[in-house]
């Protein structure tokens, strides 16, 4: 990016006034950085909005009518949990994007303001690396992104596969499974996997709507895979295809399946896909530094990268409180992991709307 310019004015656009800055905020966006996921695309406020019904903010700075920073922001509230101000929910990285760590500086001492005029518990920005701010008083470094430099061909690719992956591989394609890309004609099946895997997780399912909104949003660069066994869908996940980067937010499948490795079977061709497309690195998602998901994503040859989630939390609150993997929810999990899946999907999306 270019140097921050001498002077330039920090505005709060609130959704009403979002659609005039869109198309200069995306440009922003797409030249950041020469790879640039699609989770930082401004969109996803109106996605948050739409499906989850979020109040929703943009922060820019701006120097001769062109913006120099963005920070987006979503206001996460309810009756059961409270108030949060989040960079975003859902996505795992997000925060202040900006020409120089005064503009970045600009943005994040507004949003802290932003959050007291809400009465917000506290601000939440998801960063990779720790932005130095003395409003910022706690971070998060437990989770690492797992990213996979992706070759120029399926061929290249399957070779730089440990001999255990492929095997897993060729398992999982002796079962004849049947796979499908697509968007919304795939969301009944999709929703069904990953609303039984979710309850079999312990963890509330966001609702149908909000998938609904980021397949129209982004149409062509997000895209659904289902695999079915028969006419049984097993696995299912929703892939978010960037400039040089493709993400997997959300992937499910079926427990009575882990024998038949469908799941390695559905990450391959989740790789293969964004190989196809000229992808140059594959985001894994976060993962506990080697827990269970970090160790599975490693196998593919997946290297963990930073991230820094960053709090700005009054006096006597606590930083990630809402984080499923807090002590304090297991109980809770435990209960829910023996609910029907009809009842954890209607009471699931009205819980997780109001988590952080």
């Amino acid at each position: 990016m270019p140097d921050s310019p001498a002077h330039f004015d920090t505005v709060v656009h609130a959704r009403a006034a979002l659609a005039a800055r869109a198309g200069a905020l995306a440009a922003f966006v797409r030249h950041s950085a020469p790879r640039v996921a699609l989770s930082k695309h401004p969109a996803w406020l109106g996605v948050f909005n739409r499906a989850l019904g979020h109040d929703v903010y943009a922060i820019e700075a701006i120097a001769g009518g062109c913006p120099v920073g963005f920070l987006p922001l979503a206001h996460v509230s309810s009756l059961l949990f409270g108030r949060f101000l989040v960079s975003l929910p859902y996505l795992n990285s997000n925060g202040a994007l900006a020409h120089s760590e005064s503009v970045r500086a600009a943005l994040v001492s507004r949003a802290v303001k932003l959050a007291d005029e809400l009465g917000a518990k506290h601000l939440e920005l998801r960063h990779e690396e720790p932005v130095p701010h003395p409003a910022l008083n706690a971070t998060i470094r437990s989770k690492v992104h797992m990213r996979l430099a992706l070759p120029a061909s399926g061929n290249v690719l399957w070779k730089g596969f440990d001999p255990k992956v492929r095997n897993a591989i060729r398992k999982g394609e002796k079962g004849a499974f049947a796979v499908a890309w697509g968007g919304a004609e795939l969301l009944s099946p999709f929703y069904d996997v990953l609303a039984e895997n979710m309850r079999d997780l312990g963890s509330p399912v966001y609702g149908r709507e909000l998938f609904v909104a980021i397949l129209e949003a982004f149409p062509g660069d997000a895209e659904l895979c289902v695999v079915r066994a028969g006419s049984r869908p097993v696995a299912a996940a929703l892939l978010l295809h960037g400039w040089g980067v493709t993400e997997v937010p959300t992937a499910s499948s079926l427990k009575d399946m882990n024998p038949t490795n469908v799941n390695m079977l559905m990450y391959h061709h989740l790789l293969r896909r964004a190989v196809e497309r000229g992808q140059g690195v594959f985001d894994f998602g976060r993962s506990t530094t080697e827990g269970s998901t970090f160790r599975f994503k490693k196998q593919w040859g997946a290297e963990p990268h930073p991230a820094a989630w960053q709090y700005a939390v009054p006096d006597g609150g606590a930083a990630g409180e809402m984080r499923p993997d807090n002590p304090k929810y297991a109980l809770a999990i435990r209960v829910w992991q023996r609910l029907p899946v009809a009842l954890t999907r209607r009471l699931g999306p009205l819980i997780v709307r109001g988590i952080p």
